[in-house]
């Protein structure tokens, strides 16, 4: 049997395990209990006519760099069909929101053979998009050429790992017709583990627009917030809420209306931050009235309020950084004119970040040194109206 033939048995093996591990998300609440059979390849609404392109991009994140892409499939001449597949509940939301007229979303099948199955023979895509680095075996092996791989990237630790696997990934990178990588590096990396038709066109995230926002929820927090001070950690992932309730706590000291944002990578986390950080003045997310002056730590439990919130911020801190897991989009408030701090695990936005600290427009930083930073910032008016209006 071949390898591809073995992964495809264990995964029909693994089949009641799966079923029994998403249904405990769900209870977690990280599945959407209304559509969890997507995960299986079952799905109710009709496949639209006409030819359709399937773009599979794992979270919220990537589905975001690739919006633009999505926009111009969908209005196109003539305009084409775009089935968007994401895995988290955060990219479901927003996107299904964002999505232009013309293009559906659905949960990603998982890499099964009945799942995947059910899923082609419904949606019958003519096409394949998939997104940074989603290289799932029997994914590839039943979707339909041609096959794109767009904002292609391999960290040099992810390109080792894989090189230990080397007819593998040769096996699956041969799979797809052209490759558009993020930068030079990793397109060096890809053409070394056997990907052929490389390009190297720039980073996706690099071309997304600002993040959106309502424009009369803004005014409402503004008013409500008044002349507060604002800072914001963005993006947080497990190991790091503490450093920035350690920070917000010396900078309380210098500015004593401070409000300091905290935003969880994944908002299922609040209960279990909440119980950590075990503040008095810490509030959940509620209406604008929930950022009164009682409200130090602000911890924001909502998916796709980062426009919003980052609008609000006068410096923004961006997490999944103070940890070994690579770093968030930096780009998102540079965007929004605000100075940006991140830690030093940013290998998933390397150039992005080498970029903007050469600009001046952000900083580096260790959990220690984290109040200074956001103090120096918020201290220093001028440079901040060099970024741009604070507002």
């Amino acid at each position: 049997m071949t390898a591809l033939g073995l992964y495809a048995a264990a995964g029909r093996a693994a089949t009641p395990l799966l079923r029994r591990h998403l249904h405990r998300r769900v209870r977690a609440g990280k599945e959407d209990p209304e559509r969890v059979g997507e995960r299986f390849g079952v799905d109710s609404r009709p496949r639209p006519p006409g030819p359709l392109v399937w773009v599979h991009a794992a979270s919220l994140g990537e589905s975001l760099s690739v919006l633009p892409l999505i926009e111009r499939l969908a209005a196109g001449s003539p305009p084409l069909g775009v089935l968007l597949t994401t895995v988290t509940r955060s990219s479901a939301e927003l996107m299904t929101a964002r999505l232009p007229a013309g293009a559906t979303h659905a949960y990603a099948p998982l890499d099964i053979a009945p799942a995947l199955g059910r899923f082609v023979a419904h949606w019958r895509p003519d096409a394949t998009v998939l997104v940074e680095q989603e290289l799932w075996p029997l994914l590839l092996a039943r979707s339909p050429a041609p096959r794109l791989l767009v904002n292609a990237r391999l960290s040099e630790r992810s390109a080792r790992r894989w090189r230990r696997a080397a007819p593998i990934a040769r096996g699956l990178l041969a799979r797809f017709e052209h490759v558009l990588a993020q930068s030079d590096a990793d397109a060096a990396r890809l053409r070394r583990l056997g990907a052929a038709k490389v390009e190297t066109p720039g980073n996706l995230k690099d071309a997304a627009p600002p993040l959106p926002v309502d424009a009369g929820e803004l005014a409402r927090w503004r008013d409500a917030l008044g002349r507060r001070r604002v800072w914001i950690a963005a993006s947080t992932h497990a190991g790091e809420e503490t450093a920035i309730a350690a920070a917000d706590t010396v900078l309380r000291r210098r500015f004593p209306d401070l409000l300091t944002l905290l935003v969880p990578r994944h908002p299922e986390r609040a209960d279990a931050v909440a119980r950590a950080l075990a503040r008095p003045d810490l509030r959940r997310l509620g209406d604008p009235g929930s950022a009164r002056p009682a409200t130090g730590l602000l911890l924001v439990d909502r998916f796709g309020a980062l426009g919003l919130f980052y609008r609000l911020a006068e410096v923004a801190f961006v997490g999944g950084s103070l940890i070994p897991h690579g770093g968030q989009n930096p780009l998102e408030p540079a965007r929004l004119a605000r100075p940006v701090l991140f830690g030093p695990h940013m290998a998933n936005f390397a150039e992005a970040a080498a970029a903007l600290r050469a600009a001046g427009a952000a900083r580096e930083v260790k959990a220690d040194d984290l109040a200074d930073a956001v103090g120096a910032w918020l201290a220093d008016a001028a440079r901040r109206r060099w970024r741009g209006p604070p507002r």
